[in-house]
């Protein structure tokens, strides 16, 4: 084309008399048509061989291509766009994954307005579920972004307990200018798709929604209702009947969304009251779900379930720290959720058994890190519970001296196991040595009265 000026014959064209031999303007369309295709070919390539850096960049070239030609069917090439903004939030490139976002609803937008094409892949009849349930994808995508970029803002802000640390959060407010100051113009350039009213449209959705991580209580909500915005919108085609594991994700991300929000807000209360809506949400999953067909997803919602428990009750007994004198109604509110988080870390803990109701010598990989989790907290969850007798607390505290000893025993038999708890299992050593004394010193007071 370079050398020459005009596109080559099209491969028909050598079986076609002179006078149905087609323009110049006609070969020139098909020709780019090929090129595409080659872009997209190589995008399917690299993404098998596992480059991924260059699949992204083909199919990046590709999908602008398609634009630039008009050659393109809406839903597909939404959805195309939206699973290309998957790759750029793993990359932690969030103004690069916002624009392809917005770009497939601005396109998604246009389905039934452009009319049925020979490239249109699916007959009339298919489109209405289609189209649902390309919505609903890229629904999702968008409750991906939404979740990365909070739990991002999260990771960077967070002290070694998990809790919010000021510090940080002021070099994070400092840096926050030099980020929108530095190469935004470069990058958005770079990711583009589309020209003139098309670009206008996408850069009118891009702009109600930050690419820049959230560094305060409003910022974060902005970012939460964005996302669960698009969990509605994701529910209404991924339903439990039908879809149960698309459905049970989608409210597994709508749970993560709450945490991660509780994470930015100050309010304790306010903060017990978001772990109690995931909580809500979890439990009626556990009741639907038979758990010989779907033992892993049961085992992530009762470990997820146990999780909000405890964080309730962690929340629950440092408001009570701050009274100087809690009330009944506080203790049994406190007991009870140390209850329900001993529950669910059982159940989960139980899954792991064999047929004979026998915990393993080996726990599998895939399951090692929150076992042994389940565990630390199951030992710090008899601890915790308040009770005014003395028999009862000295046998929780000989219940949780016996789950501080299998993680300690375990990992001096499963070297591997130490890497994937470090901090517990200090913390496990230390209450292994300092719990017998506590216990010896009971029971002298009980022998005393």
């Amino acid at each position: 084309m370079k050398e020459v000026g005009s596109p080559p014959l099209d491969p028909t064209e050598r079986f076609l008399p002179e006078e149905e031999k087609l323009t110049e303007q006609e070969r020139s369309k098909r020709f780019e048509k090929v090129y595409t295709h080659n872009l997209y070919y190589l995008a399917q390539v690299y993404q098998h061989l596992e480059m991924f850096e260059k699949a992204a960049h083909y199919c990046h070239s590709t999908l602008k291509r398609q634009l630039e030609h008009n050659a393109y069917h809406p839903i597909e090439w939404a959805i195309n766009a939206a699973t290309l903004s998957q790759f750029y939030i793993n990359k932690l490139c969030f103004m690069e994954a916002r624009h392809c976002l917005s770009a497939a609803n601005v396109i998604f937008g246009q389905t039934g307005k452009i009319s049925a094409t020979e490239d249109t892949p699916e007959a009339e009849g298919e489109v209405p579920e289609l189209y649902h349930q390309r919505k609903g994808e890229i629904a999702r995508c968008w409750i991906k972004y939404c979740l990365t970029l909070m739990q991002n803002a999260q990771l960077s802000m967070q002290d070694n307990i998990g809790e919010l640390d000021l510090d940080k959060q002021s070099e994070l407010r400092a840096l926050r200018k030099k980020e929108l100051d530095e190469e935004e113009s470069i990058r958005k350039k770079a990711v583009q798709f589309g020209t003139g009213e098309l670009c206008d449209a996408i850069s009118a959705v891009e702009e109600k929604v930050s690419y820049l991580r959230p560094l305060d209580f409003e910022e974060a909500r902005e970012l939460f209702l964005l996302g669960q915005h698009y969990v509605f919108e994701a529910k209404e085609f991924f339903q439990i009947d039908g879809y149960v594991t698309d459905h049970i994700e989608v409210v597994q991300d709508h749970s993560a969304l709450f945490k991660v929000l509780a994470f930015f807000e100050t309010d304790m209360e306010r903060r017990c009251k978001m772990h109690k809506r995931r909580i809500a949400m979890l439990e009626p999953l556990t009741v639907d779900l038979n758990p010989q067909y779907y033992l892993l997803v049961n085992r992530q919602i009762q470990f997820e379930i146990a999780h909000a428990y405890y964080d309730m009750m962690d929340l629950k007994v440092a408001i009570a720290d701050r009274l100087r004198d809690p009330d009944s109604h506080i203790v049994k509110k406190i007991n009870n959720l140390n209850k329900s988080a001993l529950k669910y870390y059982q159940l989960f803990l139980d899954s792991l058994r064999d047929p004979n109701k026998v915990f393993p010598e080996h726990i599998g990989e895939d399951v090692l890190r929150p076992a042994m989790l389940a565990k630390f907290r199951v030992a710090r969850l008899y601890g915790k519970i308040i009770t005014a007798d003395p028999k009862k607390e000295l046998e929780n505290l000989a219940t949780s001296l016996e789950h501080y000893k299998f993680i300690v025993d375990y990992c001096e038999k499963h070297p591997e196991a130490a890497q994937e708890i470090e901090v517990e299992l200090e913390l496990s050593k230390e209450m292994v040595s300092l719990l017998p004394t506590k216990m010896e010193r009971f029971r002298t007071k009980m022998a005393l009265t």
